[in-house]
C-alpha cells in the first residue's frame, strides 16, 4: 500500500515472490485519493483501509482465505491505510501481520491509537523509522513508536548517503507533499532496507533494544538476552509484546545495508592529574576472516582519571573472529611539546618516565554473535601510551582464567 505507485513497488512484489513461499502480491491503487492537499489525502487513509478490510472480508468469504495469512505492508500514508484495515475489519479475528515502512508523521504524531497505525490493528506489527528529523515540530515520518517492534536505523533520524539540506529548501519552495528524490531519499530508505531483508537472506540486519540513540552510539545495547534483540525486516521473529520495543541499528548507506556491531570498553588511566584530555585515537582491528584498519574511535567525552569507556564501533565486513587490535594515539609534534612541557613543571617521582596514558585492558563485545573478548596489552612491562604511538593489544581471558583457577 503506497500512495504513488513508484519504482521499487515492483521490486518488492518481485523481491517477495522471490521467497520459496507461495505468495499472491497485491498492489492497492488510491493514486486518485492520495494525490491531494496532505490534509485531504490523511481524511481518504481511512475510507482506502476500510476498502481494504471489505476486501479482505470478500477473500475470506468466497474462497476462504484466512485473514491470519494476509501482511499488509504500507509505506508513508500506506502504513496508516494498513492500519485502518486491520482496526476495520469486521469480527474478532485479526490480520495476520502488518508493516509501516516509514509511517507518515504529520496529523498523526500525538495521535490516539485508533486515529493511527497502532499494535492493535493485527497479531503483529513492525515499523521501520527513517525519517523522523523534526522542521519546525514536523517530521515527514512519525517519531514515536506505532508497533509491536519499532526500529530507528541509525537511530531514526536520517540515513547515510541522504542530504539533509537540499531536504528543507525544498520542503520550502515546494511543500510537504512535493516529496522528491532529495527528501524521499530517508524516508524511502525503509522501504529499501525491506527489500534488502528480502533478498540478502545471508545478510540479514540485527537491531537491539535500546533506550535512546545516544546510549546505542556508547555500545552499551547489544545484548540479546531474553530477546532483546530482532531482525530487521521480512524475517523478524514474530512476538506479541505488552508494550512498544523500539530497536536500535547502524546501516550502511547502500544495499546491502548490513553493518557489524561491537561495543569496545577501554580502560584509561589518565596520569596528568586534574587535566582532562581530548585525543584523537584510531583501532585496527585484525580478525580470523579480514582486517578492518584504522577506524576512529567515536570519544565523547574527554579523559580524566581511572575511567572505563564506552563506544560503538560497526564495520561492513565481516572479520570473523577478533584476534588482535593495534591502538593508535593520533597525536602530532603539538602534542609531544605540550607533554614535554608539563614534564619540565611537575617533577615525576617515579624516575624520568614520561607521564601519559595508561591503558590496561581493551573489553569487547560483538553484537552478532554476542561473543565477550578481553583484549590485554602484548608488552605487559610497558603499558603506556604516548601521542603518535601505537599499541598492540592480544586476547588474554585465559590469563585471566588461569589466575581465577589459581
Amino acid at each position: 500500500v503506497d500512495g504513488m505507485l513508484e519504482g521499487w513497488i515492483w521490486k518488492m512484489a518481485a523481491a517477495l515472490k522471490s521467497q520459496h513461499k507461495q505468495i499472491n502480491v497485491i498492489i492497492a491503487d488510491w493514486l486518485t485519493f492520495a494525490h491531494q492537499h496532505y490534509p485531504i489525502a490523511v481524511q481518504n487513509t481511512r475510507y482506502i483501509g476500510q476498502e481494504i478490510a471489505d476486501f479482505l472480508e470478500w477473500l475470506e468469504e468466497s474462497i476462504q482465505f484466512s485473514r491470519s495469512n494476509a501482511h499488509l505492508i504500507g509505506y508513508s500514508l500506506g502504513a496508516h491505510v494498513s492500519g485502518f484495515a486491520g482496526s476495520y475489519i469486521s469480527g474478532t479475528k485479526k490480520i495476520g501481520r502488518i508493516t509501516g515502512l516509514d509511517p507518515a508523521g504529520p496529523l498523526f504524531e500525538g495521535m490516539s491509537p485508533t486515529d493511527r497505525l497502532s499494535p492493535d490493528d493485527a497479531n503483529f506489527v513492525d515499523a521501520i523509522h527513517t525519517f523522523t528529523k523534526q522542521h519546525m515540530g514536523l517530521s515527514v515520518g512519525i517519531k514515536q513508536p506505532v508497533a509491536h517492534f519499532d526500529f530507528y536505523p541509525n537511530g531514526g533520524t536520517f540515513q547515510p548517503g541522504c542530504h539533509i539540506m537540499h531536504v528543507y529548501n525544498h520542503i520550502a519552495q515546494y511543500g510537504i507533499t512535493g516529496i522528491t528524490q532529495t527528501v524521499k531519499c530517508a524516508h524511502e530508505r525503509s522501504v529499501h532496507l525491506f527489500i534488502d531483508s528480502l533478498l540478502h537472506n545471508d545478510k540479514q540486519s540485527t537491531a537491539y533494544w535500546c533506550n535512546d540513540i545516544n546510549t546505542f552510539n556508547k555500545g552499551m545495547c547489544l545484548s540479546c538476552r531474553k530477546n532483546r534483540c530482532n531482525t530487521l525486516g521480512y524475517n523478524i521473529r514474530e512476538e506479541r509484546l505488552p508494550k512498544s520495543r523500539q530497536l536500535f541499528l547502524k546501516t550502511r548507506a547502500h544495499m546491502p545495508f548490513k553493518v557489524y556491531h561491537y561495543q569496545f570498553k577501554i580502560h584509561f588511566i589518565n596520569e596528568i592529574q586534574g587535566k582532562q584530555i581530548d585525543p584523537t585515537f584510531t583501532i585496527s582491528l585484525t580478525g580470523t576472516k579480514e582486517d578492518a584498519k584504522n577506524l576512529p574511535i567515536p570519544l565523547v567525552e574527554g579523559i580524566n582519571g581511572n575511567k572505563t569507556y564506552s563506544f560503538l564501533i560497526t564495520l561492513d565486513t565481516d572479520i570473523g573472529e577478533l584476534i588482535m587490535i593495534k591502538f593508535k594515539w593520533e597525536g602530532t609534534a603539538v602534542w609531544e611539546n605540550i607533554w614535554d612541557t608539563f614534564q619540565t613543571i611537575i617533577p615525576w617521582t617515579k624516575g624520568t618516565r614520561r607521564p601519559g596514558l595508561i591503558v590496561k585492558t581493551i573489553r569487547v563485545k560483538a553484537g552478532e554473535t554476542q561473543q565477550k573478548m578481553t583484549f590485554c596489552s602484548q608488552s605487559i612491562d610497558n603499558v603506556h601510551l604516548h601521542p603518535a604511538q601505537e599499541k598492540t593489544f592480544v586476547r588474554c581471558e585465559d590469563r585471566f582464567r588461569r589466575q581465577n583457577r589459581k
